[in-house]
């Protein structure tokens, strides 16, 4: 039997371990106040989305795995909704550091904080409310 076309594996846990990263490096830029880790973190989500892979997956891959931290957990599923939340992120990340620079403190934490509970939300409970956008969106849109 043959998947259809949106179905691929997925490694859950390495979506996980991205989303940690993510919480962990942007709470670390918040209190240290170090903008340009926002946009290093935002920057490799970005990289991350384009190659259609979990950012920090390396950390992963090269850390965790290997210190029996986390064990490969691989599913079927759809790259497209972690793909686009992981996009989302990067986007919320980027423009946070930006207005961190521009001197907009507040704007530029509140972005940073929305992607550190969206990150949070989705580890501790496995909702995905970047997946939930763009699925409404797919559904919404003709010929989508």
């Amino acid at each position: 039997m043959t998947q259809p076309d949106n179905v691929s594996r997925l490694d859950l846990n390495a979506m996980k371990a991205n989303q940690a990263v993510i919480i962990t490096l942007l709470l670390a830029a918040f209190f240290l106040n170090l903008p340009w880790l926002v946009l290093f973190v935002g920057a490799v989500m970005a990289i991350g989305t384009v190659a259609g892979v979990p950012g920090f997956k390396p950390i992963y891959r090269y850390c965790f795995i290997p210190l029996n931290v986390v064990k490969p957990h691989i599913v079927d599923g759809n790259r497209e909704g972690p793909r686009f939340a992981q996009g989302t992120g990067a986007v919320c990340a980027v423009a946070g550091a930006a207005l961190l620079y521009a001197g907009y403190g507040y704007a530029g934490w509140g972005l940073a904080w929305l992607v550190i509970v969206l990150a949070a939300v989705n580890l501790f409970t496995g909702f995905c409310a970047g997946c939930s956008l763009y699925y409404w969106i797919k559904k919404i849109k003709p010929n989508g």
